[in-house]
């Protein structure tokens, strides 16, 4: 037993043919290209959505990372390459098989004369182990092993890259409905203003001081805002519903709780952003992107491991007797010991064919893995300057909406005192709605820009993961 320990420990040490891994050198970048006063260089939290102190928003957040139907087959899959690889670990070791058989046979007496009747039923007994096991001297189970190791890592990141959208996706959806029942509400107060400006003009046209074409054009302003209402009354129904399918409820779950307005959350003062290089450690997609790499080159050594020859054991022990009384007795006992040599030297123009293949694939990895790492950055980068943009953007349509409100409170009582005509305070109206309706968007825009930072920042897969996947 001693020996056979050590001669397993011998081929298990022995050498894997093929390229060792290197991680890659990702590219040294100490800051972001976009920092301003409201960034700071500390390490982002991966539970960003708390940070909006937004019950109702957390609710949904850590429901979907829960209940999300694409994260439980994300899960399903991660499950499963875990137990393959656990499978394909086990080739390192022998296969050992049990079997016992029965076998009773008849034989003919015209066939057999010399046979008496008593004779010619014949009983067979067996039992015994089978064992096969491949010695991998040249390191193809090892580097099959690698391989697959790998993969399951990469389908590990491919979980956390999913929680990063789908977290962002629920704040980004929960931000546009809100946004959504502001303009609903500004389109609403609007029409209001319009209806009482509608009434006006009729007055005065009664009065003998208007026209009919300012009550057209009232009523035309008016209708135009109302129309405006049921747009987006539809984008705030499949907001809802879009909420509740990625917490893996039916369309409609949530539509009483979520269909009561509510305003925007407040943005916090400073966003955490950390550095570029930490950007890259916690990135799941380059994590992913790497552990594939990884897979490609151990699956080198996989090809390479065909140039030399396979050599296999084959043994078996047993007892075999043609009474059951007899089975186990020494005189039965069977055994036999085989040594097989597998080689393709024959057809080495093929082996080095897949060797090739395989060395293609690891360098089409390789630039998928720089590629990932390059579109990280870049959407950081992006993310920063837009919300960064956003924010001056929000600023301005701030001012203009606040101007338009007293533009159009003087053209009205410039209007009812006589002094101008009623286009001015149609203009003005016109301008007031557009006005406030940009910045009701424009709250929205900094909101979901914000998440976008965050998402491109992976934030969203905390250390809690669907329960299915922590085992």
């Amino acid at each position: 037993m001693r020996k056979l320990w050590l001669l397993s420990s011998f081929f298990l040490a022995s050498c894997a043919v093929g390229p060792d891994y290197q991680r890659p050198q990702a590219p040294a970048i100490e800051s972001f290209g976009q920092m301003e006063e409201s960034y700071v260089a500390s390490p982002p939290v991966a539970e960003f959505w708390a940070g909006f102190n937004d019950p109702q928003l957390t609710e949904l957040v850590e429901g979907a990372l829960q209940a999300n139907l694409d994260l439980k087959a994300s899960v399903a899959r991660l499950e499963r390459a875990r137990a393959l690889a656990q499978l394909s670990r086990k080739d390192l070791w022998p296969t050992v098989t049990a079997s016992a058989g029965y076998n009773e046979t008849q034989l003919s007496l015209n066939e057999s004369p010399d046979i008496t009747e008593a004779q010619r039923d014949v009983e067979f007994y067996s039992a015994g182990f089978d064992a096969f096991w491949e010695l991998d001297l040249f390191g193809r189970v090892r580097r099959q092993n690698e391989a697959a190791y790998a993969n399951t890592q990469a389908l590990a990141s491919d979980l956390r890259a999913l929680q990063v959208s789908i977290a962002a996706e629920v704040a980004q959806t929960y931000f546009e409905l809100r946004g959504l029942q502001e303009q609903l509400r500004v389109a609403r107060e609007n029409a209001e203003n319009q209806q009482t400006t509608l009434e006006l003009t009729e007055v005065r046209r009664e009065a003998g001081r208007g026209t009919d074409l300012d009550v057209s054009r009232a009523r035309a302003q008016l209708e135009f805002t109302r129309s405006l209402v049921p747009v987006l009354e539809s984008a705030e129904i499949a907001a809802v519903h879009r909420l509740a399918v990625l917490n893996g409820r039916e369309p409609r779950a949530f539509f009483a709780e979520l269909a009561l307005p509510q305003s925007l959350p407040a943005l916090p003062d400073s966003v955490a952003v950390g550095t570029p290089e930490e950007l890259l450690r916690r990135r799941p997609d380059v994590a992913a992107a790497e552990h594939r790499l990884h897979s490609a080159t151990a699956s080198v050594g996989v090809a390479t491991a065909d140039l030399f020859p396979r050599v296999t054991l084959n043994g078996a022990l047993g007892s075999a007797a043609m009474d059951f009384g007899d089975l186990f007795e020494s005189n039965s006992e069977t055994y036999g010991i085989g040594v097989g040599i597998g080689w393709a030297f024959l057809d080495l123009g093929r082996v080095r064919d897949r060797i090739e293949a395989s060395e293609a694939g690891a360098a089409e990895s390789l630039a998928l893995y720089e590629g990932t790492v390059l579109r990280a950055i870049e959407e950081a980068e992006n993310a920063l300057a837009t919300y960064t943009r956003a924010k001056r953007e929000r600023e301005h349509l701030s001012e203009s909406a606040l101007a338009s409100v007293e533009a159009a409170r003087l053209a009205s009582l410039r209007y009812e005192g006589g002094a101008t005509d009623f286009l001015q305070v149609l203009d003005a109206e016109r301008t007031l709605l557009d006005a406030q309706d940009r910045l009701a968007q424009s709250h929205t825009r900094v909101a979901t820009s914000l998440v976008a930072v965050y998402k491109a920042l992976a934030g969203g897969w905390p250390d809690r993961v669907p329960e299915l996947a922590q085992r």
